[in-house]
């Protein structure tokens, strides 16, 4: 499921068109979704009412992987596949497979994909850190790894032992299976990409410490640090931490990007990456 979706104030979530579109009467067993938009409605995108809402990340961090047309990217926990869009719209010719405990998640993901004519996008049901083992993805998946160009993720990141939400769809997506599921999922997605090729993940400010020790433990470096905040002055909420396959560069915490005016507006840059899709530079 799309990662931790870190609490955010109502305007911090993915544009609505109102009002909601259930399922088709035909099928009663369907859960209700609402219709929605990325990018200022750019991309067309369904979500479940219940559970798991989309917030800024996955468009933050389509944003900032590197990607080149013709690229392979893994993305961990697609949720309903937002990431995946938001990069593919921007990045010509990507192929893009994302990882996906929850089947209905992962059906609504393929539907989203198709419905915007992404057909270089596809889902694999799996739970992190294990990998997809059906037929039809063990090339894109061989044991030694490095098939993907990028990968990137907003892992679960709620403590194991913190109290359990009531809805088990966003628990699932918020909840650290263990105090190591960070280094894990680091392990897992890492690798998957060839040699240079970048891991890039979503996470609170208060454990960028905790994702640049379990990309050094499993041999990623270049490390950068991209924070964001809310207004200017304010202590960084979210930050993305990317490294480098293989790399030994040094650590860099980059010059980050504040997402609101003290009106409550985005900021211009704010707008060009949210709005228009534009990469983070």
């Amino acid at each position: 499921m799309s990662g931790a979706g870190m609490t955010v104030k109502p305007k911090d979530t993915i544009d609505e068109i109102p009002p909601d579109q259930a399922c088709p009467a035909d099928k009663p067993g369907c859960e209700a979704t609402t219709a929605g938009s990325l990018l200022d409605g750019r991309i067309r995108y369904r979500q479940f009412r219940q559970g798991y809402r989309t917030g800024l990340e996955p468009v933050l961090m389509a944003a900032h992987v590197p990607a080149r047309p013709g690229d392979r990217v893994l993305e961990g926990g697609c949720g309903a596949g937002a990431g995946l869009m938001c990069l593919a719209h921007r990045v010509a010719e990507v192929t893009g497979v994302g990882l996906e405990h929850d089947l209905p998640t992962a059906g609504l993901a393929q539907a989203n994909f198709a419905d915007n004519g992404f057909d270089r996008l596809h889902v694999a049901r799996t739970t992190l850190p294990a990998l997809p083992t059906t037929l039809s993805t063990l090339a894109m998946f061989p044991p030694e790894g490095g098939w993907f160009d990028h990968a990137f993720a907003n892992p679960p990141w709620h403590r194991h032992d913190a109290t359990a939400s009531p809805d088990a769809r966003r628990d699932l997506a918020r909840r650290l299976a263990s105090a190591e599921t960070i280094a894990a999922w680091v392990g897992s997605l890492g690798r998957q990409v060839r040699r240079r090729g970048t891991l890039t993940l979503a996470l609170p400010a208060a454990l960028h410490d905790v994702a640049v020790a379990s990309m050094r433990e499993h041999g990623i470096g270049a490390i950068s640090i991209f924070p964001f905040w809310p207004k200017a002055g304010r202590a960084a909420r979210i930050v993305l931490v990317q490294g480098r396959i293989g790399s030994k560069g040094d650590a860099a915490i980059l010059p980050g990007l504040v997402l609101h005016e003290e009106d409550g507006r985005f900021t211009p840059r704010a707008t060009s990456v949210l709005r228009d899709g534009s990469a983070l530079a």
